[in-house]
């Protein structure tokens, strides 16, 4: 492989991510879901991709499917202002602490409220989210960073994410209570920061997100998944040429 090639596949200018953290922890520098984040965030920023990043609970963002949470009754909905940030990115990944084994509850609600816009079609009359990728870190010190990764990776996916291999990554202290992510320990480390199984899923869910996300620069085609096909009743198993998308 020449140079050329290697530049080619390594440009990742232009490409936007977003990071949400779901963290039960009000502040954002209380977070250790964030200091996870941030391990695949610099890795980002480091090779050209636009970050940002959304504490969810610095934002007040009702629980509901509804695309503005206002309509039905809420005095505040900050999802609004959050979706535009998310139709703008690329890649998401979703950060969250494990609670008896499951998601944060406020993981739940994020969920729920990108379900909200899965009624909204791009301009191939496909789901917003065909052409993004998505991927997401896990923290916490009891077992479920596989299970809670399904959970999301499944409802990334079913909402129109495309998800690249090995898009998850997590760590978790021994089971009890003990240090979380980048709590300092006594001889002056920080937990978790050096464990080699963390950093490495880190590090390939990070470059597989910016890899199917340049990949996808343009899309996917819109040929049998064209909603605004179905609802003219256009029969999408062959060509149609009365059809104009």
């Amino acid at each position: 492989m020449c140079s050329s090639d290697l530049e080619d596949t390594t440009d990742f200018t232009g490409l936007r991510a977003l990071f949400i953290n779901t963290t039960l922890k009000k502040k954002p520098e209380e977070s250790h879901t964030k200091l996870l984040l941030n391990a695949s965030a610099n890795i980002m920023k480091e090779q050209g991709v636009t970050v940002e990043h959304v504490h969810m609970l610095s934002h007040e963002v009702p629980p509901g499917v509804m695309p503005d949470m206002t309509d039905e009754g809420w005095d505040r909905d900050d999802w609004p202002q959050i979706w535009e940030k998310v139709k703008a990115a690329n890649i998401l990944v979703v950060g969250t602490p494990i609670w008896l084994g499951e998601e944060s509850s406020v993981c739940r609600v994020l969920i729920e409220r990108l379900y909200a816009m899965s009624g909204e079609l791009n301009d191939k009359g496909q789901s917003s989210y065909y052409g993004k990728v998505g991927g997401c870190v896990i923290t916490g010190n009891e077992d479920g960073i596989k299970h809670v990764a399904q959970t999301l990776a499944f409802a990334l996916n079913h909402l129109g994410y495309t998800i690249p291999p090995q898009a998850d990554a997590g760590w978790i202290g021994e089971a009890g209570p003990g240090p979380s992510y980048g709590d300092k320990l006594d001889d002056g480390s920080r937990a978790g920061f050096d464990n080699d199984f963390t950093n490495r899923n880190t590090t390939i869910m990070t470059w597989n997100l910016m890899h199917l996300a340049r990949m996808l620069r343009g899309g996917i085609p819109n040929r049998g998944n064209d909603r605004n096909a179905f609802d003219a009743d256009v029969s999408l198993d062959r060509d149609n040429p009365e059809y104009r998308a």
